[in-house]
């Protein structure tokens, strides 16, 4: 009798140890606030099409049914993601129509494209890209986990609108040369140089939260901040960290005027830039911020994610613990 006992409550005991819940996560209290200017290059899982051009006069693309936004995956039945993949098949390639596989809305699909060969080289009539390169700003890096965080939105193709796969990507150093002011109705962008020999981290996600990956460089020696839950964030005053010029890390004041705090989305906290500096410099929140940590007391609350295009002096940043907890996936 003690031991059916005994063993009844073994059971117990494992099923209790393994029962886990989800929504425990293993980022760290305090974490390193960024607000460096980043160099941020992504090559995708797939080729992008991006445009399309007749040859000829003659719309070869139009009976093939792929379409701009669309992913080529496979060609001839092989993988590809890169162009220079691509060239190498219809370079060796003998028929007039080739198999194409090709992703769309997360649903793959094979078609036939047709081929034309003007002076030994083979044309497809699509214009095409295998990877993005921008500027963003560095959020956070988690201490322990040296885990990152940047941007605070996706990486999408500009003609397009797609939301890049990652097949692997890097973030690398960066200065800011100058600044296109924002003004009502024209957001304002960083323009930087990119050292693209200064690798500063690798990245594994693009997400509608920012892109994440493994900070591989020495940790910044700065100050660490506690992480805001979302109940510690409040209405008024708090700041942002960004460069604006070189790499010169600055804080400019904000008030924080509206939090969404059962928004899914980035756009969670709504802010006014405050800081007479920063305002005379951009005009508001421009291009290029995108990522700057927001400050608020001793704790670090989310980063700038969007301009309000109206009104640039008012921007949207995300919780810091979406950013983390997307990170921690």
């Amino acid at each position: 009798m003690f031991f059916k006992k005994t063993k009844k409550f073994f059971i117990s005991l494992l099923l209790s140890l393994f029962i886990i819940p989800n929504n425990i996560l293993a980022y760290s209290d305090y974490i390193i606030p960024g607000g460096e200017n980043i160099g941020i290059t992504i090559n995708s899982k797939g080729i992008m099409i991006v445009g399309t051009y007749k040859i000829n006069g003659k719309n070869t693309v139009s009976s093939s049914n792929l379409k701009i936004g669309d992913i080529i995956k496979k060609i001839d039945n092989k993988d590809v993601n890169t162009i220079n993949e691509m060239v190498k098949i219809l370079d060796n390639y003998e028929n007039n129509s080739i198999s194409i596989t090709y992703s769309r809305n997360n649903k793959e699909n094979t078609t036939n494209l047709d081929l034309i060969r003007e002076d030994n080289t083979v044309k497809t009539g699509l214009y095409v890209k295998d990877s993005i390169t921008g500027i963003g700003t560095l959020s956070f890096i988690d201490p322990n986990t040296k885990l990152f965080g940047a941007l605070g939105h996706e990486v999408s193709e500009k003609n397009t609108g797609t939301i890049l796969e990652v097949k692997d990507g890097k973030i690398f150093e960066s200065e800011v040369t100058n600044i296109d002011r924002s003004s009502n109705g024209n957001p304002g962008s960083k323009n930087a140089t990119l050292n693209t020999n200064n690798i500063k981290g690798n990245i594994k996600e693009n997400t509608t939260s920012g892109i994440f990956g493994t900070y591989t460089s020495e940790l910044p020696n700065k100050e660490k901040y506690k992480v805001a839950k979302i109940s510690d964030i409040k209405l008024g005053k708090a700041k942002i960290l960004t460069v604006l010029d070189k790499d010169n890390i600055n804080e400019y004041e904000i008030n924080i005027i509206k939090i969404n705090k059962n928004s899914k989305n980035n756009k969670n906290i709504l802010f006014k830039i405050t800081d007479e500096k920063l305002i005379n410099k951009t005009g508001g929140v421009v291009q290029g911020m995108s990522g700057s940590p927001i400050i608020q007391g001793d704790y670090i609350i989310g980063a700038v994610t969007h301009v309000v295009i109206d009104n640039p002096i008012n921007g949207y940043g995300i919780f810091i613990t979406t950013m983390l907890e997307e990170a921690e996936k």
